[in-house]
């Protein structure tokens, strides 16, 4: 692998762990990268010259960990640093590689699925292990991507991160809560992760992204995210609104609420006094008016969660708020809509062009709405 990031023309530094010196000398890596190889802290202890992790850390475009054990994913997990490259990694200012490689078993434990979901929340790309012969003799998920195979997904990265450099992205997520009273609300199921991969994914390529977000346990990792949170759906109009005039794109993922409470109490409205009517009025339709504000050059996704005559009706929403693409999904699909990890979308424009696309990891189908966008935004 370091031989063919050299002949890519890259230039290569590599930190090796103690366990690593076992399967392949440091001589030989030094040899192919042309750069000493880097294993403690302390490089020499006659003069006490030391190893800048930091510096490391900062130098990187991207660190590739490959093979990535079942060790080193737990303390990239849990953040422990025992090591000098786990101090790289902790130091790192560079988007970072992973490529697992351990037995069948260990890979499909609980605490390696739970660890390499942590590691994709942080913003880690994961190069999932492939199907194979293993050192133990087994056959089964847990061989290390291969090296060609990884030098294509950097090429890939490289490529990808300068896409929408110069752009600035507008993103909305997760739920509107619409406050009856100081403890009731009235809102919906959404979790806001759709939101936050795309805004991960198109910041990953190179956008600056205006993420703005409803009530929701999510954190966004990338710098280039600029992360809005509000509540209520007009508080994520007002957001819109400011924001989408000096925006390329705006891609409309939440989930907001269709209606409010039209009268909201001051105090919590107590159970024996009886609610035997609740009224209520529409929400602002943040996507209309965006629609309506819509320039020349400017690109508008919407999204449409339908139960029943699916297509029609994200092809009519399409047409209504003037939107260049629409993502759809169903509810009847199992494993899509709110709450879960992974989604299954049909992609329509408006010529009426549709792609659809297989149950997914929610940040795959990000990249995949991304690369829409991005043969959309070149037209």
């Amino acid at each position: 692998m370091v031989r063919l990031f050299a002949k890519a023309g890259a230039e290569v530094k590599v930190v090796m762990t103690e366990a690593a010196k076992d399967f392949v000398t440091p001589l030989t890596l030094s040899t192919l990268s042309n750069h000493p190889v880097f294993s403690a802290f302390q490089r020499d202890e006659d003069t006490g010259e030391w190893t800048n992790h930091v510096e490391l850390g900062m130098w990187a475009d991207l660190m590739v960990i490959a093979p990535l054990s079942a060790n080193t994913l737990a303390k990239m997990a849990t953040g422990r640093c025992d090591n000098l490259l786990m101090a790289v990694y902790l130091s790192a200012k560079c988007p970072v590689m992973v490529a697992p490689a351990m037995d069948l078993d260990m890979y499909q434990h609980p605490t390696t699925t739970e660890n390499l979901v942590k590691l994709r929340q942080f913003g880690n790309i994961i190069l999932e292990a492939r199907s194979g012969e293993l050192a133990s003799g087994l056959v089964g998920q847990g061989r290390m991507e291969e090296p060609e195979e990884i030098l294509e997904q950097v090429i890939t990265h490289f490529a990808d991160s300068a896409v929408f450099n110069g752009k600035k992205i507008l993103i909305t997520a997760g739920p509107t809560h619409e406050r009856l009273d100081p403890v009731r609300f009235i809102g919906n199921y959404s979790s806001g992760k759709m939101g936050f991969a795309l805004a991960e994914q198109l910041a990953g390529m190179g956008a600056h992204v205006l993420l703005v977000s409803g009530p929701t346990a999510l954190s966004a990792h990338h710098p280039n995210i600029e992360l809005t949170r509000v509540v209520s759906a007009d508080e994520m109009y007002t957001a819109c609104i400011e924001k989408f005039e000096h925006c390329e794109i705006a891609v409309l993922s939440a989930a907001v609420a269709d209606f409010k409470p039209k009268y909201r109490a001051d105090d919590k409205l107590k159970k024996s006094s009886g609610l035997h009517n609740l009224e209520l009025e529409p929400t602002v339709d943040i996507l209309a008016s965006l629609g309506e504000r819509k320039q020349p050059g400017q690109l508008l996704v919407g999204f449409a969660l339908e139960t029943s005559n699916e297509l029609e009706n994200a092809m009519d929403k399409l047409r209504r708020k003037n939107l260049d693409l629409i993502v759809l999904n169903s509810l009847r699909d199992p494993g899509a809509g709110f709450a879960h990890d992974t989604n299954k979308v049909t992609l329509v424009d408006r010529e009426n062009n549709i792609s659809r696309f297989e149950l997914k990891d929610k940040r795959e189908v990000a990249r995949d709405i991304a690369m829409r966008i991005k043969e959309l935004s070149v037209k």
